[in-house]
């Protein structure tokens, strides 16, 4: 009996600490960008640089995590990588920006509020589309929530607002589509033990390193932050390519469908348990989870270079938004 409640609070110090953990965490979002940049052309890249020059972190941090010498390609392409990171960085404490994860009431998924509002909107983030449970008693999904927000950010992006607003759409829209690709940042196990669900994963204890299960797959592709993108830079290459009859397929909506069925047939399956664990993950669920992740990242990266390239329409030389 000592030993479960041991175990509950231990679980509910991980619930409070890191429920606003990564999906990927650096690494894993700077190769989605990776991806996404090599499919870009000259005047999408020029675009993209120029917007994400308004972030406050383009001159006073990211440019400073450049070793000298590098080359203004090579710039473009590493900034553009450490802007996927910059939606989990403001969720930091002493970031500046303020709020936890439960949406505000009456929160317009549309809201684009920009820098100057110095929100972290951590909400922004998941959708906890329930898994298991009497669907009679499931709580409705909150609102607002990654799917809403990619959809109102890539419309936003291809409309005539200004490009200070441009860029902060386009450093969330880098991020997000990240997101809904991991797959426990579109499900929350619904259990007896836990009827509100298990945060994506974050409930579930894991032994190693990662702690728990979230954890655990923010990590499949290395642990890394942001200043080392570099060694994001060494995965993309080692991808997978991202099944073209799956690129196409630009509804947000079904990236997340295809998350969750990822979270039910691959994490949430032995030797992970119904309970909170702990529990030891083998050889067979860690090679599945690292094969799924570089394939989840690869298709993601195609995903979000299509979305960019109509939102922002480009022709040779020059783009409309």
């Amino acid at each position: 009996m000592q030993r479960r409640i041991l175990l509950f609070l231990a679980a509910l110090l991980i619930a409070l600490s890191c429920r606003t953990a990564l999906a990927w965490n650096s690494i894993g979002h700077m190769t989605v960008a990776w991806v996404a940049y090599q499919k870009l052309t000259p005047a999408e890249r020029a675009r993209v640089s120029a917007l994400l020059q308004r972030n406050a972190k383009y001159y006073k941090v990211w440019l400073s995590y450049l070793p000298a010498g590098t080359s203004d390609a090579d710039r473009d392409m590493y900034v553009f990588m450490m802007a996927a990171t910059w939606p989990d960085e403001i969720r930091a404490e002493g970031s500046g920006y303020t709020g936890n994860d439960t949406p505000p009431r009456n929160e317009d998924p549309a809201l684009n509020d920009g820098y100057t509002a110095l929100k972290a909107h951590k909400y922004w983030h998941f959708v906890n589309t329930p898994l298991g449970g009497d669907p009679a008693n499931l709580a409705p999904l909150s609102s607002p929530n990654a799917i809403e927000k990619i959809s109102a950010f890539r419309a936003a992006l291809a409309s005539n607002i200004s490009d200070d607003l441009k860029s902060y759409d386009l450093v969330w829209l880098i991020h997000l589509v990240g997101d809904v690709h991991q797959p426990l940042h579109c499900a929350t196990r619904i259990t007896a033990t836990q009827p509100k669900g298990d945060a994506g994963g974050n409930l579930v204890l894991v032994a190693g390193p990662a702690k728990e299960l979230h954890g655990f797959w923010d990590g499949a592709l290395g642990e890394g932050e942001t200043k080392n993108f570099m060694k994001a830079a060494a995965v993309g290459p080692t991808l997978p390519a991202a099944d073209p009859s799956l690129v196409s397929d630009d509804k947000e909506d079904d990236w997340g469908k295809e998350s969750y069925a990822l979270a039910k047939s691959a994490v949430y399956v032995a030797p992970v348990g119904p309970g909170l664990g702990p529990y030891t993950l083998n050889a067979t669920y860690t090679q599945n989870a690292q094969d799924i992740a570089k394939q989840r990242v690869a298709l993601a990266g195609a995903r979000l270079a299509d979305l960019l390239k109509a939102a922002l329409h480009c022709t040779q030389n020059t783009c409309a938004n």
